[in-house]
């Protein structure tokens, strides 16, 4: 598909899938055409050639509220009406589908509870009493309120302090999990995008340069590009303490290739390049370990 404003290529004949229940990150520079791609699959950007194809239907002939009905989307503006209570504001969207009063209501205290927030206590709050991480988790209940397959997400936790940024995180990808759902997500934080991704599409000028899983992109860059890209994080890599790695929960692999105890982490990481894994003090390493260290998460 590609998108054309005034003549300019925004996007530039991308072709991709996302597969059922996979949390896919659009990764890139600002202006690389993350969010317009984005915006094209809810088409609230229409795309100026091609086709996407939502369960094998051509979402041009779709009917289009119905198509935005049932695909969530949040936004880095977390945009809750300030008028509406929090209850209010999660119910929009089972509202507009016609869903009954009282399975609204059940809904909505089911999706407070879920992310700690006591309905007893918040669903009557208006937005201006709740903290910024207490908005953008009310802004995905709305997204998820009527059990949508596919949710999009742009940018949702960008503006957010790093503390509430990580509880977040690990939420939208534990929420994910627990309920099957499609996750297409936009960033230009590294980060970000290796730890929640199932898989990485990186961009650049409308293009996608790779898409790979975390692993295989940071290890196999596709190009100079995506190899730039990524020098800044994998420089980033060369400060860890090895010691500290292995503090985490690695596997035994008695057929992995040892390395000496005094070996740096930079060293490591270059050998990991054509090596599955290593043997370190007796502990197995692999690139995947590294990278889920680095972003926090558990492999």
């Amino acid at each position: 598909m590609s998108k054309a404003f005034a003549n300019k290529k925004i996007l530039d004949h991308a072709n991709f899938t996302i597969k059922d229940q996979e949390f896919f990150v659009l990764v890139g520079p600002s202006g690389s055409g993350k969010t317009t791609t984005l915006k094209m699959i809810n088409q609230l950007v229409t795309h100026s050639e091609g086709k996407i194809l939502i369960n094998n239907e051509e979402i041009s002939t779709a009917n289009l509220r119905k198509l935005r009905l049932s695909v969530g989307y949040v936004l880095q503006q977390i945009a809750l009406f300030p008028n509406l209570t929090v209850s209010e504001n999660i119910a929009l969207i089972p509202e507009m589908k016609g869903w009954d009063k009282a399975k609204i209501a059940d809904r909505t205290n089911e999706l407070l509870d879920l992310v700690g927030l006591n309905p007893k206590d918040y669903a009557q709050r208006q937005p201006s009493e709740l903290s910024g991480g207490e908005q953008q988790r009310v802004g995905i209940l709305r997204a998820i309120a009527a059990n949508p397959k596919i949710v999009l997400m742009d940018e949702p936790f960008s503006a957010l302090e790093p503390i509430s940024r990580r509880q977040l995180q690990i939420f939208i990808k534990d929420l994910q999990k627990k309920m099957d759902l499609t996750v297409v997500f936009v960033t230009h934080d590294l980060d970000e995008a290796l730890y929640l991704a199932d898989r990485v599409a990186v961009m650049n000028d409308g293009l996608i340069q790779q898409i790979a899983e975390p692993a295989d992109i940071y290890q196999h860059p596709a190009n100079d590009f995506v190899k730039t890209f990524f020098k800044e994080y994998r420089q980033n890599l060369s400060t860890i303490s090895v010691e500290n790695l292995l503090l985490t929960e690695l596997s035994v692999n008695p057929e992995a290739q040892e390395v000496a105890d005094n070996t740096a982490i930079s060293e490591i990481i270059n050998r990991l390049s054509d090596k599955e894994v290593l043997k370190y003090k007796g502990k197995s390493i692999s690139s995947d370990d590294i990278i889920c260290y680095i972003a926090g998460g558990d492999k």
